[in-house]
């Protein structure tokens, strides 16, 4: 059996609301940045690769009145938060070491997963990884799904997918993968071995 995990809320910590309240001290302030940039379609496209960051700053300060350097003091901030998860990542090695093959599957602008790639060795453990941001394509679309299984041959009955979200999921299911709603480790290990994966 073939495992794909996403990394955000999986393997590394993904919290926007912990982001801003580390940059930003007013209510008001972290209220408008969250919808000028986490929750704006703005973001998406900065996931997807097809939206340069000072583009996206300037277009998220002129949405929020907040100044330019502010905003890029929010973004910047990113990448050093994807924390990785102690607990997921000794999942991962101890899947390897029972040679399943792992992938990952991730929504990730180009800083983020350079910064994640340059600092963190877990990526050692992926057979191939499938980043939005190089792809043009973002979860839950149907064709970062088809992407990972046509480039690593992957048969979609034989493969399982990890995700916090339940779209993602949701999308994972309808093209025949079959799926685990990550909460967190322990969880997710359980449900693995119900699937006949062990670590």
């Amino acid at each position: 059996m073939n495992v794909i995990f996403d990394l955000g809320g999986v393997v590394v910590r993904w919290d926007p609301d912990a982001i801003i309240a580390g940059v930003f001290a007013h209510d008001d302030l972290r209220n408008r940045a969250g919808r000028a940039v986490f929750a704006h379609p703005d973001w998406v496209e900065l996931d997807r690769g097809t939206l340069e960051r000072d583009e996206a700053i300037r277009r998220a300060a002129q949405r929020s009145g907040i100044a330019e350097a502010e905003i890029r003091r929010l973004l910047l901030a990113v990448p050093p938060s994807l924390v990785p998860f102690p607990d997921t990542v000794d999942l991962l090695y101890r899947l390897r070491a029972r040679g399943v093959p792992l992938y990952c599957l991730s929504n990730m602008h180009f800083a983020s997963i350079e910064h994640l790639e340059r600092e963190h060795k877990f990526f050692e453990v992926f057979s191939g990884a499938a980043i939005s941001c190089r792809l043009k394509l973002c979860k839950p679309e149907p064709g970062i799904y088809e992407h990972v299984l046509r480039t690593y041959n992957l048969k979609a009955r034989d493969t399982v997918f990890i995700d916090d979200v339940d779209v993602n999921i949701a999308a994972a299911a309808k093209a025949g993968i079959r799926t685990i709603q990550f909460q967190n480790a322990a969880q997710c290990e359980r449900e693995l071995r119900a699937l006949g994966v062990a670590a």
